[in-house]
């Protein structure tokens, strides 16, 4: 820590030799022999050479990302970028500053992996006491570089090291650009990128490896697909607690933020926490595509919007919406709507095989939408079913404005630098794991629908796992139907 550093500290420490060689001495030895293999790590390294496959030659940089304020001197819990987590195999906050650099070498050679990271410093350091953000005695003691060889099956170095190393490949460089902006900027002066246009090209190779590493996640092989097995089935006992909870939290008033935090008290406990900013939107609010204040009351009488998904350690994360009735019966007129939604979220899934295109399932599932909205007289007059579904019509987007699917994975939006041809326009394929999400949304001031209608909104969704012969619904075990969903609250209700 410099001098001017130390006169900004508020923190009072110590700074002596007597207490450094005092805060040094008569610590046991550590003990890493309880470090192993981690089971993550074996399936990624086939990532990384299928990765370097397509950049022979090249040697490609992957940065975790560093940690991000919050507030002063207060980190947000970290995550790694994604494509990092996914061709090293960690996950959950693991490895701030950390890099992996890929020497590909020419076509058909083993690549080379090595592991840059911050390990942690010796007790006679200063970083050891006086270090807020990686000093042992404030966040615990963290790897050393044995131990990432011991765990990754990877060769270790210290990020110092890293600069110079780049260097001895500064013409073969790319990086991933979004992952750590300070990192890119290394990359980029030691490449000696020209500023403007004449920089362009080098970018333009920085962008087409982020997009390389983001198609490589488009199929998942099985232990992914496990994963998110279990990320669907930690989220099925989530939503089963937050029917428990129903009750209390009409009680206490402000419930979505109730059912946020119960839902968020069993993610965190089952896995890394939450995949996403959970959507508890209740009333008029589960109009609100992205809501997620979740500041409302809970009233009897109303509808529960519920869009949430545990993250495992893994980083995987499940992405399930259920609209479920406040005090446990459908009316009439809600029934109607989600009967509707559900038959067009039936259509989707069927339509979820090999051989469809991944917006077979959007048309399928809106087609049904666009029917039952023609059949209750909301498209305008004159206005057919066919005639709303053309590019020129689409007049039913008023109540179902989003997509049916996404792909699903590592983010909950995976793959999400795949261009148009390769998601929308691309061939389903077993391994690909995707939502069928259909939903109708009547807002309460919307005029061109029945009065009973407005303050309506209804989801349901699902992760939908293609297979060789059609699909696993990951999350069919959680009821769907209107009957089956009373029933399920019935019975966690007591």
């Amino acid at each position: 820590m410099s001098e001017e550093q130390k006169q900004q500290d508020h923190r009072s420490r110590p700074y002596g030799e007597n207490f450094r060689a005092f805060i040094a001495a008569d610590w046991a030895e550590r003990d890493f022999s309880g470090v192993r293999p981690l089971e993550a790590a074996q399936y990624a390294a086939p990532r990384r050479a299928a990765l370097a496959e397509k950049f022979p030659g090249e040697t490609l940089v992957v940065p975790a990302g560093g940690l991000k304020v919050r507030s002063n001197d207060t980190d947000y819990v970290f995550r790694p970028h994604s494509a990092f987590a996914h061709l090293t195999g960690l996950g959950a906050d693991r490895e701030p500053d950390a890099v992996l650099v890929i020497r590909a070498g020419e076509a058909g050679a083993e690549p080379e992996a090595i592991f840059y990271f911050r390990p942690m410093a010796a007790r006679d350091s200063e970083e050891f006491f006086a270090d807020s953000r990686y000093g042992e005695f404030w966040v615990g003691p963290r790897p050393v570089e044995e131990d990432i060889r011991r765990e990754l099956g990877l060769d270790a170095r210290h990020v110092d090291q890293l600069e110079a190393d780049l260097e001895t490949d500064a013409e073969r460089l790319r990086v991933v650009p979004d992952a750590d902006r300070e990192m890119t900027e290394l990359v980029r002066r030691v490449r000696g990128d020209a500023a403007g246009d004449a920089g362009q090209a080098a970018r333009a190779q920085d962008d087409e490896l982020a997009h390389a590493c983001s198609l490589l996640r488009l199929v998942k092989d099985d232990w992914e697909a496990d994963q998110l097995r279990a990320a669907v089935q930690a989220t099925g006992r989530a939503f089963d607690a937050v029917i428990e909870n129903l009750d209390e939290a009409v009680e206490r008033g402000r419930g979505e933020r109730w059912i946020e935090g119960v839902f968020g008290l069993h993610a965190r406990h089952a896995g890394n926490g939450v995949g996403y900013d959970s959507i508890v939107a209740s009333g008029d609010h589960a109009n609100t595509l992205h809501w997620i204040r979740n500041t409302g009351d809970m009233k009897p009488g109303d509808l529960l919007l519920l869009d949430a998904g545990v993250e495992v350690d893994s980083l995987f994360t499940a992405d399930v919406t259920r609209t479920l009735p406040i005090n446990g019966t459908f009316t009439e007129t809600q029934r109607k709507i989600y009967d509707a939604v559900y038959a067009a979220q039936e259509a989707g899934i069927a339509a979820v095989k090999p051989g469809n295109k991944f917006g077979d399932v959007h048309a399928a599932a809106i087609r049904v939408i666009a029917e039952h909205l023609h059949s209750w007289g909301l498209l305008p007059e004159g206005v057919s079913v066919e005639d709303s579904l053309k590019p020129e019509g689409q007049y039913h987007r008023r109540w179902m404005v989003h997509g049916t699917s996404h792909h699903l994975g590592i983010d909950v939006h995976d793959c999400a630098l795949a261009r148009r041809e390769e998601y929308l326009g691309a061939e389903l394929l077993p391994g690909m794991c995707l939502t069928v999400e259909p939903g109708l949304y009547f807002k309460a001031d919307d005029l061109k629908v029945p009065e009973e209608f407005r303050g309506i909104g209804v989801r349901i969704e699902d992760d939908v796992l293609v297979t060789e012969d059609g699909c696993e619904n990951l999350s069919g075990f959680m009821p769907r139907t209107a009957d089956e969903v009373e029933a399920w609250m019935a019975r966690l209700r007591g």
